[in-house]
């Protein structure tokens, strides 16, 4: 059978401009390049200032006369940011992106009782060029990473939590951290790990994106790279066109989240209108032959209920080739809303149904929104090899089996009061759908609504007012704020989302 077609808008040209983004719906389209020389241009949602940092001492600089000059402070390295965090009116932006360095540690000799292999990146370095790198060491390293190549790994990656391929055999990413290297709210250089500063430490791996301090540097384990083997399979419309049979083979595969993660694997899907892609399924240690036992239940249903599919699998030397040969760069310049939610290894096993017509609803959420949504899924269990971790993640996490973003599209001209009523319908139907089908989920930071209800127990449960005393300890003026992370509460965005002002205590 031939493999259907696919098409991406890969986000190669990343950090080209000082104040890019990935997603366009937080910069409101204001100004778009164009041979019009009366075209409009204004600043929109774009920072007033930006500080393209090359030196530590620049981003004391920067926050120092944030602080001094009670001006909102924004800290960007990729701009691979779903949420808008990576941007904001009226702002002083730091960029990051230039601290660039990889320095290998062959036994870590730091806090704590891992001597292992290590690394040290500084803040700008992004998924790609370091596993690229590790690749040459002798003998090859791997690493936790985003699953996108191009995420950057030091800033909001772990200080949200991170997944990526390894979740499910070494845990979120913040869990690989051994040291981090800040400057906190009062303009100090800090170290923080388990001996010094370790409440600090605890609550940046995990507690929320530029919540406590700027991270400059980050020391992670590293382990030697390991032979992989890797699938593929597609379900849509050049293989269908009965809608029913597509989301019985949507059904069929979900069915089967449970017995995936509990055989080491982890799986990226996407379900758009007719469309299933399931690239890659990712067996790490483990032979194609393995891996094919493992996914052949899967196909077996499949083909027991007449639906059409196109699989392959093969079979890599490490890792990093499966990577590299298989794993896409994220899609650029949408104009969209993002949510989502984890569903447990029990909300999959009795709720797959729900789960699935909550994927259905996502795509098209009412009757003039038809086919304008979506659904990108990770199956990965960061409980697998890492049941009780040190860090400020979710406890439910350690129960994963599927965290799903949701996606609603936005008319690039659309009016405020119509971005509203997306954000509202996203929020309250589109999610609330989500939340009802996993009762025992929860939300994720980095890629969540962050107007759901109770974001603060979605996002932490009952560790969020621990997170929140560390908070009031290292930032008491607030002077790192984003949207929806702890101690965000005493502030709001006004005036169509423009100012940014501290609540009435009265």
């Amino acid at each position: 059978m031939k493999k259907p077609a696919t098409s991406s808008n890969p986000y190669t040209p990343i950090n080209s401009g000082d104040a890019t983004l990935m997603w366009k719906y937080f910069t409101n389209h204001t100004c778009q390049p164009t041979d019009d020389p009366s075209s409009p241009c204004t600043l929109g949602y774009y920072g007033v200032y930006v500080l393209d940092a090359q030196t530590e001492h620049h981003v004391k600089a920067g926050l120092d006369f944030a602080r001094n000059h009670n001006l909102r402070l924004v800290v960007r390295n990729t701009g691979h940011d779903f949420i808008g965090r990576s941007t904001g009116w009226g702002s002083l932006i730091i960029r990051t992106h230039s601290f660039q360095s990889i320095e290998w540690i062959g036994a870590y000799s730091g806090p704590g009782s891992y001597r292992g292999r290590a690394v040290r990146l500084g803040a700008g370095a992004q998924g790609r060029s370091v596993l690229t790198q590790a690749n040459t060491r002798n003998p090859p390293q791997a690493l936790l990473t985003g699953e996108c190549p191009t995420v950057g790994i030091v800033g909001g990656l772990i200080q949200g939590g991170g997944h990526g391929p390894w979740t499910t055999l070494k845990g979120m990413v913040a869990d690989s951290v051994l040291s981090l290297e800040v400057i906190t709210a009062d303009g100090r250089f800090r170290t923080a790990n388990e001996q010094e500063n370790p409440d600090l430490f605890w609550a940046l791996k995990g507690g929320g994106p530029l919540t406590y301090a700027i991270v400059l540097s980050a020391t992670v384990k590293t382990w030697d790279d390991l032979p992989s083997a890797g699938a593929q399979l597609f379900i849509n419309s050049t293989l269908t066109t009965d809608e029913d049979l597509f989301w019985e083979g949507v059904r069929i595969f979900h069915r089967y989240a449970n017995h995936l993660v509990d055989h080491g694997l982890y799986v990226y899907f996407e379900v758009f209108p007719m469309t299933l892609r399931v690239i890659p399924i990712v067996a790490i240690n483990q032979t194609k032959e393995q891996l094919d036992r493992i996914t052949a239940p899967i196909l077996a249903d499949l083909n027991t209920g007449g639906v059409p599919h196109w699989h392959t699998s093969k079979e890599f030397a490490r890792f990093y080739d499966l990577y590299i040969d298989m794993f896409e760069d994220e899609g650029a310049e949408a104009f969209s809303l993002t949510g989502g939610w984890m569903f447990s290894h029990s909300d999959v096993a009795e709720n797959n149904n729900e789960i699935v017509e909550s994927f259905k609803l996502a795509i098209s959420p009412r009757n003039d929104l038809t086919n304008q949504g979506g659904i990108v899924g990770h199956l990965w269990h960061a409980g697998y090899n890492m049941p009780v971790p040190n860090s400020a993640t979710h406890p439910r996490f350690r129960n994963s089996t599927d965290f799903s973003i949701s996606i609603l599209n936005v008319p690039v001209n659309s009016s405020l009061a119509q971005r509203a009523d997306l954000q509202n319908l996203l929020t309250h139907t589109v999610d609330d759908a989500m939340r009802r089908a996993g009762p025992n989920g929860c939300a994720y930071v980095n890629e969540g609504d962050p107007y759901q209800p109770d974001w603060q127990g979605n996002f932490w449960g009952d560790i969020y007012p621990r997170l929140r005393d560390i908070k009031k300890k290292w930032d008491p003026k607030g002077l790192f704020w984003t949207i929806a992370t702890p101690g965000s509460e005493e502030w709001e965005v006004i005036e169509d989302g423009t100012k940014l002002c501290r609540r009435s205590r009265g």
